[in-house]
């Protein structure tokens, strides 16, 4: 763990207290329990979750810097990435995880609620759902995700729950760039606009990776998010 606080420090700027610690080895901890009964993640070993899932995390700081979310909305959170450990570092903004799998939705409720986390609400539903749900439509600051679809499907997905003014954020591979030009289309049908790639490099990860910004610029045409399923089956 000591290296990881050292590495984020380095990296991303961002400063662990011994409380925040705490919380990411008791989340560690869990994480590996849990994945004994359920596939949670295939990452299961302590130091690849340290870098693969909390570090890569905390790369998110580099696209906001010293201007955080107040509302972030994580779609397809899985077990918790990149929304729970951001929550521990920033403690005031309100979170809202969405992740369609009933058994991962459970285990973000537990972590939530094993670590006394206030201000973060776990949403067990389709992106597209949540996408046209008025609770959540044009609500957010941001909006991250990270390895849940190609670009162009994603922009569909995150675009809809951003205010105008606000940005998504796409953690990806080094498919990145070429995803982000081809989706540059549906970007603009959705009201957002291409703004910045941002390289992560994370310590012993040979694989490019990139933080993927667009700015909503435009409100989203009320037909989008369409019907669940659908803008997987047909991409924009």
């Amino acid at each position: 763990m000591d290296a990881l606080i050292q590495n984020a420090e380095t990296l991303f700027n961002v400063r662990l207290s011994a409380r925040q610690k705490a919380a990411l080895t008791t989340y560690e901890e869990e994480l590996i329990e849990w994945n004994r009964k359920i596939n949670l993640t295939a990452i299961r070993d302590s130091e690849s979750i340290r870098v693969k899932h909390f570090l890569d995390s905390y790369s998110c700081v580099l696209a906001w810097k010293d201007n955080p979310p107040r509302r972030l909305i994580d779609v397809g959170t899985g077990a918790g990435f990149p929304s729970i450990p951001l929550k521990i570092i920033y403690p005031a903004m309100q979170t809202t995880l969405v992740e369609s799998v009933g058994k991962k939705a459970a285990f973000c409720r537990h972590i939530v609620q094993t670590l006394g986390l206030e201000g973060i609400e776990v949403v067990h539903a389709r992106a597209e759902d949540a996408g046209q749900n008025p609770a959540h439509r044009e609500a957010y600051d941001w909006a991250t995700a990270r390895a849940v679809a190609q670009l162009d499907i994603l922009a569909e997905y995150l675009l809809p729950l951003v205010k105008v003014g606000g940005f998504m954020l796409a953690q990806k591979g080094e498919s990145g760039p070429a995803e982000a030009q081809s989706a540059e289309r549906a970007l603009k049908i959705l009201g957002g606009k291409l703004t910045r790639l941002i390289p992560v490099h994370l310590p012993g990860v040979a694989d490019d990776r990139y933080l993927v910004l667009a700015q909503k610029v435009a409100a989203t045409p009320p037909k989008y998010p369409r019907n669940a399923g659908i803008p997987t089956k047909s991409p924009l």
